[in-house]
């Protein structure tokens, strides 16, 4: 039998739940059997198989960080995955988590409609502890940092962002704006407020608003993310098979810009100004790079995935499922 070699592992980093494709050579595949393969000590699942590449699942209690890779056959080093660490559990994201400007993570609660939950926005440091942070805010959705230093928080269902102090006491900023979701401002301090329905808002610092915008309404969320140049990325997932990124200009015009994705979700742009955009479809998820040519590459595999932010302090990476926030590195 020819001795096995790993050319490739791809994507860069995972979840649990997540797909890894492994490229190599002489893996031992043979009719109705596959070879075994751990991940962290623990078995994983085999999805496909042939003598030159292996998908497979990420087992469900994998440990984060960085895990060893097994293959049967496989002789010489055994080549390391980055798992992503659970940052935090039991919490309720429909878009992506926020951080502070000393990296401090923030994550909603948000429930389902008319829910009244006894946390809306939690907090966690550095070390891990999370603190209950806001509390009394209905559907809790969508997190932004203003120029301010203030954490702001739309509530989709009650059409409405509320500006949150350093204590948590949250203040109403600005209403009417229909179904509330995905918040992000411009470098001229504006808050960009995206309506599902199909608008997205331009709020001044005094609360006073007016649409910049109009795009094809969502069936879930919008979500935003204001490029270096200040344009404002879109994702507004539908029911088609195939979904587009839009870009509006300041001035208000919109352009179908990215097209090809499943269902795209949060979006978020690292330290270098390279925008990161949540793709899911038919129960896979991930997080890929977008090139400046708009090509894509996955760099995180898992399931569910919804959001994803970059920690200020040290660029490292978080990515969330509806209840759970993992970091990834």
């Amino acid at each position: 039998m020819p001795r096995a070699d790993i050319h490739r592992i791809l994507p860069r980093a995972v979840t649990p739940g997540g797909r890894l494709e492994v490229a190599g050579s002489g893996f031992d595949v043979q009719p109705g059997r596959v070879p075994a393969v751990t991940l962290g000590g623990r078995a994983a699942r085999v999805c496909r198989a042939s003598s030159r590449a292996l998908v497979i699942e990420v087992p469900a209690d994998v440990p984060g960080g960085e895990q060893p890779l097994a293959i049967e056959g496989l002789e010489g080093s055994t080549p390391l995955v980055t798992v992503g660490h659970p940052v935090t559990t039991g919490v309720h994201q429909v878009d992506s988590p926020a951080f502070d400007a000393e990296g401090r993570l923030y994550a909603t609660l948000s429930g389902q409609r008319g829910q009244d939950t006894p946390v809306s926005v939690f907090r966690i440091g550095a070390d891990g502890v999370r603190e209950p942070f806001v509390s009394g805010l209905g559907n809790a959705t969508s997190l932004a940092f203003g120029p301010d230093g203030h954490l702001y928080v739309s509530s989709r269902f009650e059409g409405t962002v509320s500006r949150v102090g350093p204590d948590g006491v949250a203040t109403r900023f600005a209403e009417n704006l229909g179904v509330a979701f995905g918040l992000a401002f411009t470098a001229a301090g504006d808050l960009l407020v995206g309506d599902r329905s199909g608008t997205v808002h331009r709020v001044q610092p005094d609360g006073q608003h007016a649409p910049l915008a109009s795009i094809p309404p969502s069936v879930a969320a919008f979500h935003l993310a204001v490029a270096p140049e200040g344009d404002v990325i879109v994702a507004a997932p539908t029911l088609n098979s195939s979904d587009a990124l839009y870009r509006i200009a300041p001035d208000g015009t919109v352009s179908r810009w990215l097209d090809g994705f499943g269902r795209p979700q949060g979006l978020a742009f690292d330290a270098a100004g390279v925008l990161h955009v949540v793709d899911a479809l038919s129960g896979d998820s991930g997080v890929y790079r977008i090139a400046a040519d708009g090509s894509r590459m996955l760099e995180v595999s898992g399931v569910g995935l919804i959001g994803v932010a970059f920690d200020p302090t040290d660029g490292a990476m978080v990515v969330c499922s509806d209840d759970t926030i993992y970091r990834i590195g």
